[in-house]
């Protein structure tokens, strides 16, 4: 059965995902679209609602105001209300201040409780065959709707609610009558009928890291399938300390999957000698891991589609419509123009970390497994500031192992999301047995998140982090000084490159 769909349009802004993800968790498929995506192709996914956000003062996308005229649920929060206003011919001024909303009896709102945010607009006068939905003292606009257009606005952010999940919930059943028909269940028997019809009796290739988004996918193409799917596991000397030889042994020896080991650590450290961009590393890491890929595909015979654990946040972050690129992920971004497969085959693409950890249990995978740290596919090549070398990444994998093995005795491993540490280019001075050093500064990432959309830094007690930093500064040569990371996601990302 086809799933309901709402469609996020969005201009890019921040926190671009969150109501997507809030949709999903009320059991509806949601989908983030751009501003400018044409009129027909909305039409074409025939969505039961549609929600309006995002926008800035900089950033102020316009669309298609026939849009209105489709008859489909419509829900604008914050810029997207003010849209609604705008192309409706009315006049708003700016407000800016935390006031108490008081909601009027109507189904959008209802349960919801009277409470204090921030209106950043005020409508000034309703558009014609509008009404309030809400107010505030010095605000008489903050909430409206159309019952004829079924159009609906809240000039506040329901994202950051106490009570925002239940408005939504409010417009997508009450109003748009969506049926809840979305889950994880669902998701794995339409992937697995999807993938037996498209791979067919073709055959397919697996870009295997051993990470969770890698493993769901492989198993899932392996459900439908079976043996027309080889792994490769590329050794691009990148990976940490033991974890190609852990990864062999759960996977090809404990679960019996297909896979193949290929060392190609002395071709992409020479690929990436001299380089110290970021970006640029991204890309020739993902270049690099299709070119292997090519030639071992060759090795095997005919190979017709290439297998990649892309999720949704690696679409997102690495460009999506209007919104600027945060970094290209090395399986989006960094793919280079030209590949010799006739597909890229991306099951997990429209999922949230969460749900494809949800999906790991649902095909049977061990909580090792599913709940293993994330691991980015450039490895420590990202992990490391500057130019990458074989000394540099001999000192990070030690420090790293050092730093993890401790997370793990002190029982925290499962309260953090993901921890690392990273090698910077900065060099300080310091003493070591009554000698001068001048050694490089590395850097301690810990972060709680539930989705890798937003994260904040973990509150690591003090006494772990002495440990980690007296075993690190003794035990590792080449590292005099240690520091931790405490921003959080935004303004920075979880990876530091």
């Amino acid at each position: 059965m086809k799933n309901q769909t709402v469609i996020v349009l969005d201009s890019g802004c921040q926190y671009n995902q969150t109501i997507a993800r809030k949709i999903r968790d009320l059991r509806i498929y949601s989908e983030i679209l751009p501003y400018s995506t044409p009129l027909e192709k909305i039409k074409e996914l025939s969505p039961v609602a549609i929600i309006l956000m995002g926008g800035t003062e900089k950033q102020s996308p316009m669309i298609d105001r026939q849009l209105f005229n489709l008859n489909i649920p419509i829900l604008g929060i914050g810029y997207g209300a003010r849209l609604i206003a705008n192309l409706s011919g009315t006049a708003f001024s700016n407000e800016f201040v935390n006031q108490k909303i008081i909601f009027k009896d109507n189904p959008l709102f209802k349960g919801v409780d009277n409470t204090t945010l921030k209106i950043s607009d005020c409508i000034k006068t309703l558009p014609q065959g509008f009404e309030v939905l809400a107010n505030t003292e010095s605000c008489s606009i903050a909430a409206f709707r159309s019952l004829e257009k079924r159009i609906y606005g809240t000039l506040f952010d329901i994202k950051s609610m106490p009570q925002g999940s239940l408005i939504l919930r409010n417009f997508l059943y009450d109003i748009a009558g969506a049926k809840g028909s979305w889950s994880v269940k669902s998701f794995v028997q339409n992937m697995t009928q999807s993938l037996k019809a498209k791979i067919g009796d073709k055959r397919a290739l697996c870009a295997f890291s051993g990470g969770v988004d890698s493993a769901v996918a492989a198993t899932l193409v392996h459900n439908a399938v079976g043996d027309r799917l080889t792994c490769i596991l590329v050794d691009h000397g990148l990976m940490r300390k033991d974890e190609c030889e852990q990864i062999m042994k759960v996977f090809k020896d404990g679960l019996g999957m297909n896979l193949i080991k290929v060392d190609a650590s002395d071709r992409f450290l020479q690929r990436l000698k001299g380089v110290k961009d970021p970006e640029q590393k991204r890309k020739i890491i993902g270049e690099e891991f299709i070119r292997v890929f090519e030639e071992e595909a060759k090795k095997l015979g005919k190979i017709d589609y290439l297998v990649q654990g892309t999720i949704y946040p690696d679409i997102v972050e690495s460009g999506f419509g209007e919104a600027s690129l945060v970094k290209s992920h090395h399986n989006v971004g960094g793919l280079p123009n030209v590949i010799d497969f006739e597909e890229i085959i991306e099951p997990l693409k429209d999922l949230f970390k969460d749900e494809v950890r949800k999906v790991g249990f649902e095909l049977g995978l061990d909580e090792s497994i599913v709940m293993r740290q994330p691991f980015p596919g450039p490895g420590l090549g990202i992990r490391i500031i500057g130019e990458i070398t074989k000394e540099k990444l001999d000192i990070l994998r030690e420090a790293d192992f050092i730093m993890r093995e401790e997370i793990k005795l002190s029982s925290l491993d499962k309260e953090i999301w993901q921890y690392f540490a990273v090698l910077t280019d900065l060099r300080s001075v310091g003493v070591k047995k009554d000698k001068r050093t001048y050694d490089y500064t590395l850097g301690l990432r810990a972060v709680t998140s539930s989705d890798a959309m937003t994260a904040d830094f973990a509150r690591i007690p003090y006494e772990v982090l002495e440990r980690i930093s007296n075993r690190i500064v003794n035990e590792v040569k080449g590292i005099n000084r240690i520091v931790y990371d405490i921003t959080s996601k935004p303004p920075s990302t979880i990876e530091w490159e």
